[in-house]
């Protein structure tokens, strides 16, 4: 059998050529294509710029099985993301015709102003966070429902998304059911609760600067409120449906579930199947009407729900605004930002088989000189996996296990690097259009991702925020060094 060729070093440059070109030709997407870059032309883009990196890869000696592998590998990671939107998008179309958004959004109405609305719906996502321990499902239940009221409320969507998700992020963080955060404090190699004691010191600063700047902005919409608007969808909504707090019993089965830490895709799956039980309960006439509408009336109840499940809904009410609120695309509406998940991470795959990814960071390890440009250079190089691998999980791992050696002989706590890892990896990943996080919002929240990111406050000041705790030199971040030689690193 031959051998295989030796491989070569290519410059860093060559590893950074697929990054560069992805992100020029992505900005020409958006500039061209505007929202609807995500409709295709941003797949395309990502499996052409992995196409480059893997003939650069292959001409500096690497075999294509060895990039397929990863290829492969890096779609399993994508695996639970893909059949978690997949029932996200069934339990949204079941939820709307059982009358449980709808009925969220009736009292949401009721209870919020546009003052406080951006305020209230950041804190409401950071409790039921921390209880859950996932932004995602926050993100697909209640998020879904703060959505609907900012719309009624005239609320620009990407700052009523900016809210929710800098909440959600907020309270996955400090949550000990958090995947993220428990995965966070493993990497680094230190307890779980003593890592969330740590990222107080960064998160507590950057969730008060956004929430004061969530209320600046809802100081904005304080003349906009039209209260014949609003009685308008209220009246709209108590004809077409029956608004019964019962309903929402559904919801809350599912939080519960959560917190008794049940995995998601269950979880999802119940409150799934409840939403459907419910809608025969409490909203026949719509169920009945929804299947009538696309086949036969013999059958119209099933085809009403499978529909809902499955595929376009559409409830008719006169209002044309809440016509437009009331409508779901099913499992099938989730098929655009599944396929946009797997093409980044064809992406992502080949950059970390070629090796492309590792001769980067390693390049920035190589110009550390302090403890501030260490963390740094962790929270660039946490931002660099999400928008090159595509995935929050390789943002943590994989500069985690870079900096550990570093942060040990600079001697500072292992939960400095802990919290570093969070306040960048973690929390930027949903700021990148084509990172699982930044793909699952966008499409369960029904924004782009780009129209929300300059709301997201939480995620944009937490990385600042680290890195202005690490050029303090807090004494609590240092421990003593094993060994002299460290000291002196």
């Amino acid at each position: 059998m031959a051998e295989n060729p030796p491989l070569k070093h290519p410059p860093l440059f060559v590893a950074l050529l697929p990054i560069l070109v992805l992100i020029a030709l992505l900005t020409l997407n958006v500039k061209i294509f505007g929202d609807n870059a995500i409709s295709g032309s941003n797949q395309i883009i990502l499996i052409v710029c992995a196409a480059l990196a893997a003939g650069l890869a292959h001409f500096f000696g690497s075999q294509w099985q060895t990039i397929e592998n990863g290829i492969v590998n890096s779609i399993k990671l994508a695996t639970p993301a893909i059949l978690i939107l997949l029932m996200v998008g069934a339990l949204s179309g079941t939820w709307l015709v059982s009358g449980i958004i709808p009925t969220m959004i009736y009292y949401g109405l009721q209870i919020l102003n546009p003052v406080i609305f951006l305020f209230a719906a950041c804190v409401i996502c950071a409790v039921v966070a921390v209880f859950t321990g996932s932004s995602w499902t926050t993100s697909a239940t209640i998020g879904i429902a703060l959505m609907g009221i900012g719309q009624v409320l005239g609320i620009n969507p990407g700052l009523v998304a900016g809210s929710i998700l800098s909440g959600a992020y907020f309270g996955d963080k400090l949550s000990p059911l958090s995947d993220t955060t428990n995965l966070a404090s493993a990497s680094a190699g230190t307890d779980l609760f003593t890592h969330i004691r740590y990222l107080t010191f960064t998160t507590v600063p950057s969730i008060t600067i956004a929430l004061v700047l969530f209320i600046v902005f809802g100081f904005g919409y304080k003349n906009d409120m039209d209260s014949a608007t609003i009685d308008g969808i209220l009246n709209g909504l108590e004809t077409s449906f029956n608004i019964t707090p019962w309903v929402l019993l559904v919801p809350l089965c599912v939080l519960v579930m959560i917190i008794k830490k049940i995995p998601p895709l269950p979880a999802l799956f119940v409150g799934t199947v409840l939403g459907g039980v419910f809608a025969f309960i409490f909203q026949l006439p719509i169920v009945n009407a929804v299947g009538a509408s696309v086949g036969d009336g013999e059958f119209a109840n099933y085809i009403g729900i499978m529909q809902t499940a499955f595929g376009d809904t559409q409830l008719e009410t006169g209002n044309a605004t809440l016509d437009e609120l009331l409508s779901s695309g099913g499992m099938a509406g989730m098929l655009t930002t599944i396929w946009l998940i797997l093409s980044a991470m064809i992406f992502g795959g080949t950059m970390e088989a070629s090796g492309f990814l590792r001769l980067i960071t390693e390049s920035l390890i190589r110009r550390v000189k302090s403890v501030g440009s260490l963390v740094t250079a962790t929270v660039g190089t946490c931002l660099f996996t999400n928008v090159s691998a595509s995935d929050q999980y390789l943002a943590v791992l994989v500069p985690g296990r870079m900096f550990a050696e570093s942060y040990r002989k600079r001697g500072l706590a292992p939960q400095v690097l802990s919290r570093t890892l969070e306040d960048s990896g973690t929390v930027t990943s949903v700021l990148v259009p084509w990172n699982t996080c930044g793909a699952f919002h966008a499409g369960v929240l029904g924004v782009a991702t780009l129209s929300y990111l300059p709301f997201t406050f939480f995620c944009l000041i937490s990385p600042f925020m680290s890195i202005l705790f690490a050029y303090m030199h807090i004494k609590i971040d240092r421990i003593e060094p094993e060994q002299p030689a460290a000291a002196q690193a």
